[in-house]
């Protein structure tokens, strides 16, 4: 291995340990400071601390355990090292962090909400952190592999669905209230919308589909200022009964206002649709992901 190879991995630990670190620090300094509970495991351990005292951080290590062990039983598959170095360093964190005396998000009257809006973007930027590095926090993430391995639901009715049962089960915990049951709902919303944005956001894509006289123009300024492709549809005016040019574009999100400005200025006449879309392969957007076995295969024969 080389050097660059070694820097790089050793950066890759060190990103993922201040991504547990920042997770950590949205449980212990502002979410159990203030009684909430948010979703997953995470969530179930903190729960079940606030009903019996237990520490949420050994029990957190205990379930993820359990949770790996089936995984490796049930679904023959084997979660990356780095997956399973940050849920070592989470439950580490969770019993250091308590210890050093930071200061904490305490919830005043007034500012409720904005306790669990704080912590779960918090929660949902360590997360992207580490997804980005190659690595998550497991929990219910293995629960969900195992589920859909036998049942017919999704992974993301698992997600939905498990989360809704640890909030709701706060309410068995004597002194809880309906206002921390809510409170743990609107932690999760606020996360899984952070987290779509933190992934998503930049690299959303859309699809335009131009019609213009001035297509050759506009085709030009997309293939050769943006750098994007463009392609030329033939298609017919129904009531022109004249062919016609039609443009069909696969762009960022972001791009989209540069395109549209210079439609506008182009052809101020030209008819412009555009529909969001999930997911993008090929140069220019997303890689195609394979599994470590077919990409072995392919690396294979590249070689």
């Amino acid at each position: 291995m080389s050097n660059r190879k070694i820097l790089k991995t050793v950066w890759g630990y060190v990103v993922i340990t201040l991504a547990c670190m920042l997770y950590c620090s949205a449980w212990t300094q502002v979410f159990m400071p203030n009684g909430i509970a948010s979703g997953g495991i995470t969530g179930l351990c903190t729960i079940i601390q606030y009903g019996t005292g237990f520490p949420m951080y050994i029990s957190y290590g205990i379930i993820n355990a359990l949770l790996l062990v089936l995984a490796f039983l049930i679904l023959g598959r084997t979660f990356g090292i780095r997956t399973i170095y940050a849920m070592a360093a989470i439950t580490l964190f969770m019993d250091i962090l308590p210890m050093l005396d930071l200061p904490v998000l305490v919830l005043k009257e007034g500012n409720g909400l904005l306790v669990p809006v704080i912590a779960s973007l918090m929660e949902a930027f360590s997360i992207a952190i580490m997804i980005n590095y190659g690595s998550s926090s497991g929990g219910t993430d293995i629960i969900a592999l195992i589920l859909n391995k036998y049942l017919p639901v999704s992974l993301g009715q698992v997600y939905v669905a498990t989360d809704l049962v640890i909030i709701a089960s706060i309410m068995l915990i004597p002194g809880k209230t309906i206002d921390d049951m809510l409170y743990g709902y609107l932690a999760v919303i606020v996360f899984s919308l952070g987290l779509d944005y933190l992934m998503l956001g930049r690299k959303s894509s859309v699809q335009m589909i131009v019609f213009s006289d001035h297509y050759a123009e506009i085709a030009d300024y997309i293939n050769k200022k943006l750098d994007r492709g463009v392609t030329a549809l033939n298609a017919i005016g129904w009531y022109s009964q004249k062919d016609k040019k039609v443009l069909l574009i696969l762009v960022r999100r972001s791009e989209m206002p540069q395109i549209t400005d210079k439609i506008k200025k182009v052809d101020p006449r030209a008819f412009v649709a555009v529909t969001p879309v999930s997911s993008v392969y090929g140069e220019g957007f997303e890689e195609i992901k394979t599994s470590l076995k077919l990409k072995r295969k392919n690396d294979e024969q590249d070689n």
